[in-house]
């Protein structure tokens, strides 16, 4: 089994004892190698309701774990020769990496078609007792064409490879069901306009049939990108907020770099939960790890621009736990923004913070908001299957230009304010200028403006592609 990373740990410095390191979480050059010899297993926490004391229980009561146990590997392997073969993409493998740590708790592996229907009608699934349900809102599925479907035949498990033959996976007691690729756009983006980025990546040109079963993962996920280390699974998460006695954790997802107006919601935050009554609130802070777009910044530089804002004393690294989510990205709005947060509660989190547009984009033909900007936070505090979950809505957050650094925007005073857009910031380091003072730290700044910088000139008005970290 994969070893656990550690939160970043702080270089020791000329007046640091390594026994005051090994105490203290912060970050370390991405090249270096952080991490614990050590991987516990997952033992279910009693107690399913928010309250201080243990963690809030995963969906369906226990973390599902599809990874198959060292002794047997060899033997699956033997199983899988006489299998037929379907190949994986990356993005398919990023799947199954979310389904093996259970992330998608109680899901057992890629959706059969009752799982399908419930997800794109209801975004739940009922469990077996017949009652309750979970959340699940994106299906998570796998694409096969007919030449697949002819090869597997009347076989009831198949052999998952990657694109080099390297057995990833066996899928057992298999359901193959018809690809509706246009209702299951429309009932996930609201909409099948073209252009929209996941679609085009791995819906548009997949098979038009669907296949699911049983998991069997062969051995953990690994990506070999140096940032292994900091994926930690639902299990890892929760050991490692039990062994800091968090009684209250809460969730926030980026895909983008962490301004100084970020950092402010999540230390007052904090402060609400502390006045709550939780003793020792932990933040999770959790970039999503697997596909974006094209003009998103890579995960690469995103983790090397959140070391920076850890190393400055932006984020408490004492209360803080950085870790990668491996989920691919659909920019689905309200839709997603569920998944999103019902797998944080199988990581532990009863607390999830939702902002302006949570997974949104912009409309691909038009331009304005493909989504409401308010709906994912009415939709969250609507969804079957959260009701354990507290929603915390973003404040909003401007530069202050009073104070030189970032506030909560005081409607009394709105000429006081400057709005610093994502369109704003990216073309500000584009051009290699400073934003205001305090609207990140310079470290983080630093980052982000070398990523720019780094991007290979590309023609045809085509995204450039970003030089290897």
């Amino acid at each position: 089994m994969a070893t656990m990373a550690s939160l970043f740990l702080k270089t020791p410095g000329p007046s640091q004892s390594l026994s005051k390191t090994q105490k203290t979480h912060f970050v370390l050059p991405l090249n270096l190698p952080v991490s614990y010899s050590w991987r516990s297993k997952f033992r279910a926490v009693p107690g399913a309701r928010i309250r201080c004391g243990p963690l809030i229980e995963p969906d369906g009561g226990k973390l599902v774990d599809l990874v198959v146990e060292e002794p047997q590997r060899d033997l699956k392997r033997r199983q899988a020769l006489s299998l037929p073969k379907i190949k994986l993409s990356k993005i398919d493998i990023q799947w199954v990496h979310v389904l093996s740590e259970g992330w998608a708790s109680p899901l057992k592996g890629f959706m059969r078609e009752s799982e399908f229907l419930q997800t794109l009608h209801f975004n739940s699934l009922r469990l077996g007792d017949g009652g309750s349900l979970v959340n699940m809102s994106v299906p998570i599925v796998l694409a096969i064409d007919d030449s697949h479907k002819n090869r597997i035949g009347g076989s009831t498990s198949v052999a998952l490879v990657d694109d080099k033959d390297k057995l990833i996976a066996i899928l057992n007691d298999v359901e193959i069901y018809k690809h509706n690729k246009e209702e299951r756009i429309a009932r996930t983006w609201g909409t099948t306009a073209p252009g929209l980025p996941y679609v085009d990546e791995a819906i548009t040109h997949a098979g038009n049939w669907l296949i699911g079963g049983d998991l069997e993962v062969i051995e953990p996920i690994k990506y070999d990108d140096g940032l292994d280390r900091f994926r930690l699974s639902p299990a890892e998460l929760r050991d490692e907020l039990t062994r800091r006695n968090a009684d209250a954790v809460f969730a926030f997802q980026l895909r983008n770099p962490v301004h100084n107006g970020h950092a402010l919601l999540m230390t007052d935050t904090r402060r609400r939960l502390l006045e709550m009554g939780y003793k020792n609130p932990v933040l999770l802070l959790h970039p999503l790890g697997g596909y974006t777009k094209a003009d998103d910044v890579p995960l690469q530089w995103r983790m090397r621009q959140h070391e920076k804002v850890l190393e400055g004393g932006v984020l408490d690294p004492e209360t803080t736990v950085v870790s990668i989510f491996p989920s691919p990205m659909h920019y689905a709005g309200p839709t997603e923004v569920q998944w999103h947060a019902k797998a944080r509660i199988n990581a532990g989190a009863n607390f999830y913070i939702v902002g302006r547009d949570p997974a949104g984009m912009g409309h691909p033909l038009e331009k304005r908001d493909l989504y409401d900007a308010d709906h994912g936070k009415k939709v969250l505090s609507m969804a079957p299957g959260l009701e354990r979950l507290n929603i915390l809505p973003f404040k909003v957050a401007a530069y202050d230009k009073t104070q030189n650094r970032m506030a909560f925007f005081d409607p009394s005073r709105p000429q006081d304010f400057l709005f610093i857009s994502g369109t704003k910031m990216r073309s500000l380091a584009k051009n290699k200028e400073s934003p205001p003072d305090g609207f990140m730290c310079p470290g983080g700044w630093k980052v982000l403006v070398e990523y720019y910088d780094s991007l290979t000139p590309a023609g045809n008005d085509r995204v450039p592609e970003p030089v290897p970290v």
